[in-house]
């Protein structure tokens, strides 16, 4: 099937408002003998003569008349998409945020998202991404941003905004003999098999998830990777494995056969970050780390 490039449209259309070549030629600052070629290019396209010319008169063909009536609607809204990223563009913005998240998205997040919405009319996608892989949607292009556990040592990577830390728990199944008590040291790591996330992940950043050793130097053990941390839940419930969560994660996620542990002597919090590539930084994703930031040291209680 033949291209119909839009130059050509544009110029019929124009052409079927002035019907004269010489004032269309003048609106699209060009000769009128450059009208006639790209009126014709067209109709050779098309295959059928759109424009009736006369020395005397210029008019659209039946056909032309149906051909503008069914085609302008789309060009119309094809030329409105463009102005619209053209300015999108010229201001640093997007229609529509991706954004990728660990775990779950907490209430402070959702809100911080509609806020944004509301501001700057753009819509958000939200998608789980995989837990041992933090960083690859976003540095492939396919993520605008990621809401992650830090630490972000990526030279390519910005972190816009550092949520507050929070405690790391270990949730063990509630048979687990050490479900009876509500806290446990941090040298008992010693005595678990930890699940570990699987990922493309680096080095530093799955260490900081599951450390190989205790402080006294005791090894962790870790023989089994998981995708997601619900999918580590299920498997905590089976009695064989315990894993290292945030608090508001424990909070947000309630099962009767799981218990959560404080851990005495565990120094490392959980800090999630907003994360986004350095070279995509936009307008947008700046208002997002700001919402998110008014909304965590926003007091309690204020709406």
């Amino acid at each position: 099937m033949n291209q119909v490039h839009v130059q050509e449209l544009e110029c019929l259309f124009v052409l079927a408002e002035e019907l004269h070549f010489g004032r269309t030629a003048a609106r699209l600052g060009c000769s009128q003998s450059r009208v006639s070629q790209l009126v014709g290019a067209l109709e050779r396209r098309v295959g059928v003569r759109l424009v009736d010319r006369t020395s005397r008169r210029v008019a659209l063909s039946r056909f032309g008349a149906q051909f503008v009536d069914e085609v302008r609607p789309a060009y119309d809204a094809l030329d409105a998409a463009l102005t619209g990223a053209r300015e999108r563009a010229r201001r640093g913005a997007l229609c529509r945020l991706q954004i990728g998240f660990h775990g779950s998205v907490y209430e402070e997040v959702t809100e911080a998202f509609r806020r944004l919405r509301a501001e700057e009319d753009v819509s958000m996608e939200l998608s789980e991404i995989p837990w041992g892989s933090p960083f690859t949607a976003v540095l492939g292009g396919r993520l605008d941003a990621v809401v992650v556990e830090l630490p972000v040592h990526e030279p390519a990577l910005t972190t816009g905004f550092r949520f507050p830390p929070q405690d790391r728990l270990l949730a063990v199944a509630d048979s687990h003999p050490l479900a009876a008590a509500d806290r446990v040291d941090v040298e008992e790591l010693g005595s678990l098999d930890l699940l570990r996330p699987v990922g493309d992940a680096p080095d530093y950043w799955m260490t900081a998830q599951v450390p190989h050793a205790t402080p006294a130097g005791t090894p962790i053990r870790s023989t089994t990777g998981i995708t997601t941390v619900h999918e580590g839940l299920a498997r905590v419930a089976t009695g064989e494995h315990g894993m290292l969560i945030c608090r508001p994660l424990s909070e947000r996620t309630t099962r009767s056969d799981v218990r959560y542990l404080t851990v005495d002597g565990l120094d490392d919090p959980s800090q999630l970050g907003l994360v986004w590539r350095t070279d995509r930084t936009n307008r947008q994703l700046k208002a997002l780390a700001g919402h998110l930031r008014e909304q965590f040291t926003r007091p309690q209680g204020t709406p």
